[in-house]
């Protein structure tokens, strides 16, 4: 089988793998004796959960709630609303979904049950902003850590305290039984961080939400610094802490993850002949720096059949991140690729697939790319400067122009990146 064609199936599988309806009906929690089941989903798998519930939901048995996905990523719901908003950075729509979020928690009586299903990108489209805080002040900050490349873990400490719906918010209104079951993004799958935690104990403070601020030298509005500054003086209420009664009404389940994802890749390819070798779901840094690792150790299995034998497929997820200094398109997937291809410099036998399991990178209507060893010499025959374009961080650009883009459009599921280096 050709190489593309043993990454992309490969890519499929994962896939397939982390979607709802093969990891979400056994988790399902069995209705209320008395009450009603109330369901809230945010994140982008959220539209693909609740379409589950309901095709698995007895149709005599109380059902109702909302899920909020990013535009473009819902699906036709009978017995649960639907509600698009906007991520990477929050919107309108996202405001007024949080706020119907909100009602509908503290809607639940002490019968009912809360079914959350909870998936990465809720922390945006479930902002509401804190007393005191308008969307534009949560929009800013936001930009301004995902533009400096900051870690999702600390860009969400920040989230926490300008919001009244995340790190465990929903928990403190909250009077009856919560099921949330959790498609994890996250490196570590803190549920704390997914979607910043909603209805998760926040580990996390006011001061340590200055000190991210500062730390990456994000020109946060001045309400918000003293918005963090107040609460961490104690003039505003911390975020609940592990041990706050809320959660003992909380059941937290991860039923997908990365090594999901990989796991699946790696039977398909070995069911094939290709041996894979997982590096883990833990790889983060510069998207650019990843690359150029992987790209050495491509090197020594290629040249030196050390420390495997070809053919062999190094399989990798997580989330790496890029510090944008250009006025380019591309996720940090693209850039990923881009980096790896000027590191191998048309290393003969080195192909690779690069993509985020949501089917957005970054902000493109990609998935990912492709690279192949001749992708570089394509490239410059097509008058691109590859390097350039990776200053610019234009790696869609590239890809674009040598017919490698990986598009998809939304999966409607998110375990973050896969990663797959191919050393035929």
């Amino acid at each position: 089988m050709a190489p593309r064609e043993l990454l992309l199936g490969a890519w499929d599988a994962a896939l397939a793998a982390v979607h709802a309806r093969r990891v979400l009906p056994p988790h399902l929690p069995t209705p209320p004796a008395a009450g009603r089941t109330l369901v809230l989903g945010a994140g982008k798998a959220a539209a693909a959960m609740a379409a589950c519930v309901e095709a698995h939901w007895p149709a005599d048995a109380p059902l109702a709630g909302l899920a909020i996905t990013r535009h473009g990523h819902g699906l036709p719901l009978a017995r649960i609303a639907l509600a698009e908003a906007g991520h990477p950075l929050p919107d309108a729509a996202g405001v007024e979904a949080a706020t119907r979020a909100q009602r509908l928690v503290a809607s639940a009586g002490a019968a009912d049950h809360v079914l959350a299903l909870i998936s990465g990108g809720g922390s945006s489209l479930l902002s509401l902003p804190a007393q005191g805080l308008t969307l534009a002040d949560l929009r800013t900050v936001a930009d301004g850590l995902l533009r400096a490349g900051a870690p999702i873990d600390e860009i969400n400490c920040v989230r926490k305290h300008l919001s009244a719906t995340l790190g465990g918010r929903l928990a403190e209104r909250c009077r009856a039984p919560v099921t949330a079951l959790l498609v994890s993004d996250v490196v570590g799958d803190d549920v704390s961080t997914i979607a910043s935690g909603p209805f998760a104990p926040d580990p996390s403070s006011y001061a340590d939400a200055l000190d991210v601020l500062a730390r990456w030298r994000v020109p946060a509005p001045p309400v918000v610094l003293d918005h963090l500054r107040a609460g961490a003086a104690g003039r505003h209420a911390e975020t609940p802490k592990p041990g706050a009664a809320c959660f003992a009404r909380v059941d937290h389940r991860i039923v997908a993850r990365g090594r999901d994802a990989l796991a699946a890749a790696a039977d398909h390819l070995n069911t094939r002949g290709i041996r894979a070798v997982s590096l883990g779901d833990g790889i983060t840094g510069e998207a650019r720096e990843v690359a150029r690792v992987l790209a050495a150790l491509a090197g020594e299995i290629r040249h030196h059949g050390q420390p495997w034998s070809a053919p062999v497929a190094l399989l990798s997820g997580g989330e790496t991140t890029v510090t944008v200094r250009g006025n380019g398109r591309g996720g940090r997937n693209g850039e990923f690729l881009l980096a790896l291809a000027l590191a191998l410099r048309g290393m003969d036998g080195v192909y690779a697939l690069a993509a985020d399991s949501d089917g957005i990178d970054g902000g493109g209507d990609n998935a990912g790319a492709l690279f192949a060893p001749d992708s570089l010499a394509r490239a410059a025959a097509a008058g691109l400067d590859a390097r350039a374009l990776l200053d610019d961080n234009d790696a869609y650009r590239f890809f674009a122009a040598v017919g490698d883009l990986l598009v998809t459009g939304p999966t409607r599921t998110n375990v973050n990146d896969v990663r797959m280096v191919l050393v035929a």
